[in-house]
């Protein structure tokens, strides 16, 4: 009985310890991403447009939300092609190192691949050297996923 409870106690507090020692690889605001817009939308209409709950999907953890069904669906179909890089924090914040919050209105498409920033004045920073910032960020992210803002 003693090394099974050994045993157990040790997992509890690895978990516990994994737990309070990583941060969320996808940004979210009151368990939203992208603040509760619509992903889809910044590829289909060009633009950020507020989701409805009513159409709702969890993915990694995270409740993302759409204007229409047909959003959802194409999301839930292919999630990689719309999930914004870097989890939807700052790409400007992690081409310089640090995990930042972002603004659903300072986006960018590059290669078909969404990019948030955290407001206006920082995505002007970001497209002035837009190609060796997503380098940088590219380099940054995977140590940078699991850490905390």
């Amino acid at each position: 009985m003693k090394p099974v409870f050994c045993q157990l106690l040790t997992l509890l507090m690895l978990s516990v310890t994994l737990s309070f020692g990583q941060e969320a690889a996808v940004f979210s605001s009151d368990n939203q991403a992208i603040r509760g817009y619509d992903p889809v939308a910044y590829f289909t209409e060009n633009k950020p447009v507020k989701g409805n709950p009513n159409y709702s999907y969890t993915h990694k953890e995270t409740n993302w939300l759409f204007a229409s069904a047909a959003n959802r669906d194409a999301f839930k179909a292919d999630p990689d092609r719309y999930m914004p890089q870097y989890g939807g924090y700052c790409a400007y914040g992690l081409s310089q190192g640090h995990k930042a919050p972002t603004d659903p209105e300072a986006w960018t498409i590059v290669d078909d691949k969404l990019y948030l920033n955290y407001n206006p004045k920082v995505k002007t920073k970001w497209v002035q050297r837009q190609a060796d910032n997503i380098q940088q960020a590219d380099q940054n992210w995977p140590k940078l996923k699991n850490a905390k803002e």
